[in-house]
């Protein structure tokens, strides 16, 4: 049943992505504003469609946490999910994402108008300068800017590898950064066909305010996030002993990420 359910919500979430591309080409015309109105709508269709589907439903804990104005966005990043059931609760957010989405056609339209951070990842470091200079002109304009801490999607449970560039961001812009905890690797694992049915998890945690240094902000920034998410997982599979089969080294004792804690890129060992 979970198969043929993943089956006909793959479809449909594809046909509504399509649909909603085609008949919101007006949108693009109208402006940033009219596109972020249009791609919160899709999260919530895109939410309603699995909930209806697969079953599964989203708890957003810590919504009074989200701060007004400009500030960095952290979210745990294991599956696709967030990247669409996390906007309705940001009005303007921009993404940092390679250049090459905009070659899309029409999708990558939607990311010029919506004034997404494209940039050229061939080269690291010049990618990492521009990231942040685009990044802090656009918190400075109020915007929310999304940044995944670890770069990619990590199966839940995973052994923590933060990345310095969410560091740099925050101590240009001067910004607050607002981690954001989530269990989706469990329901929804990353290259995985299949959609569990239960509730998603989101925890959104209070906001690191700026003034820390790099290494001293990516330690608390590693430390709260890796701790929250790791009770949200523990609540789901204890709930549904099942969902441990998604977690990384499932094969093991115990997942990784439930018990090591790895010092971030940069951060120097604390002396005794």
């Amino acid at each position: 049943m979970i198969l043929v359910r993943s089956m006909i919500f793959n479809v449909v979430f594809y046909l509504n992505l399509i649909g909603l591309m085609i008949v919101g080409i007006p949108a693009m015309l109208a402006g940033p504003q009219a596109v972020m109105r249009l791609a919160g709508l899709w999260g919530r269709t895109s939410l309603w469609l699995l909930e209806a589907i697969c079953g599964l439903r989203v708890e957003y804990r810590g919504l009074a946490n989200i701060p007004r104005g400009g500030f960095v966005v952290a979210p745990k990043h294991q599956s696709i999910w967030e990247t669409f059931a996390l906007l309705p609760l940001f009005p303007d957010f921009t993404f940092i994402l390679k250049r090459e989405l905009t070659w899309i056609p029409v999708f990558g339209w939607y990311l010029i108008a919506a004034r997404q951070i494209a940039i050229n990842r061939s080269s690291r470091s010049a990618a990492l300068l521009k990231a942040t200079e685009l990044a802090a002109k656009q918190l400075a304009a109020g915007r929310q800017v999304f940044i995944f801490p670890e770069g990619t999607r990590r199966p839940a449970g995973a052994a923590p590898a933060y990345k310095f560039g969410v560091a740099g961001i925050y101590a240009a812009s001067g910004a607050p950064c607002l981690p954001v905890a989530l269990n989706s690797g469990l329901f929804w694992p990353r290259r995985s066909f299949l959609r569990q049915p239960g509730t998603v998890l989101v925890r959104i945690l209070p906001p690191i305010q700026p003034g820390m240094e790099k290494p001293e902000f990516l330690t608390r920034l590693q430390d709260v996030l890796e701790t929250a998410a790791n009770a949200l997982i523990q609540e789901s599979v204890s709930a549904n002993p099942a969902l441990r089969a998604n977690l990384a080294g499932a094969g093991a004792a115990e997942p990784a990420g439930f018990t090591r804690r790895e010092k971030p890129p940069g951060v120097p060992a604390r002396r005794p």
